[in-house]
């Protein structure tokens, strides 16, 4: 684990690498809701795919992100930020969307985080060390908790070079054991009944490296092999 919170951020793969390799995970025939900051970005990867995009707003099959003319402030992902409706989309109330939410319809969910655990568990909604709240607990509780498969996708480390991948969340949670995948900056882990398997690791990072940013054990699994896109 990390014990200087002024060490020097380790240097893994842009934010966009983070949503790319994300995106595949996500199998065609899926119906998939993507959360705040970077999963959103996973919508511009995906063209020319069979995966459909709901947007809890009340919209389903968005497109990638809107520019210029092309957007329109009604029509938006998670994050506010204009989106593209393909052939076939529809826009309906947000009790709708929430009744496909809450029924178990979404095949994956990709969220960004907090704090995940070895376990796990997800705190993306509240963080007490800085007095921020990022919305409300209920948006995000009803996607994570209905999830069929849950990933998060974030940066593997605060600002400061603070572990972000615990093995207990220290923050209140969103959702408790739900996590299946871990994709960040420097790595990807799978949760398992035995903690974290590291699966893949950024170019340039040693093991002992990502440990040294990582409060959980990692269970480096036997055909570890740099992230792939």
């Amino acid at each position: 684990m990390a014990s200087d919170s002024k060490m020097k951020k380790l240097e893994g793969i842009p934010r966009e690498m983070i949503a790319l390799r994300a995106s595949k995970e996500l199998q065609d025939g899926w119906y998939v809701n993507l959360g705040i900051g970077i999963p959103t970005l996973i919508s511009d990867w995906i063209e020319g795919r069979d995966i459909i995009l709901q947007a809890e707003i009340g919209m389903i099959k968005c497109g990638p992100m809107a520019t210029g003319d092309a957007a329109d402030q009604d029509l938006i992902n998670a994050s506010s930020q204009p989106i593209t409706a393909l052939p076939g989309s529809a826009c309906f109330d947000i009790v709708e969307s929430f009744t496909m939410i809450r029924g178990g319809h979404m095949d994956a969910i990709v969220v960004g985080a907090l704090q995940v655990s070895e376990k796990g568990d997800l705190a993306g909604w509240n963080n007490p060390a800085r007095g921020l709240t990022i919305g409300v607990i209920g948006g995000s509780m009803d996607l994570c908790a209905n999830a069929k498969r849950l990933i998060v996708a974030m940066e593997h480390t605060t600002t400061t070079g603070e572990p972000k991948v615990l093995s207990k969340c220290t923050y209140p949670l969103t959702a408790k054991g739900k996590v299946n995948m871990i994709i960040t900056d420097l790595a990807v882990m799978e949760v398992s009944s035995k903690g974290l398997l590291l699966k893949e690791i950024a170019p340039g990072i040693t093991v002992e490296q990502l440990q040294s940013v990582t409060d959980a054990k990692l269970i480096v699994a036997p055909g570890l092999k740099e992230i792939e896109f």
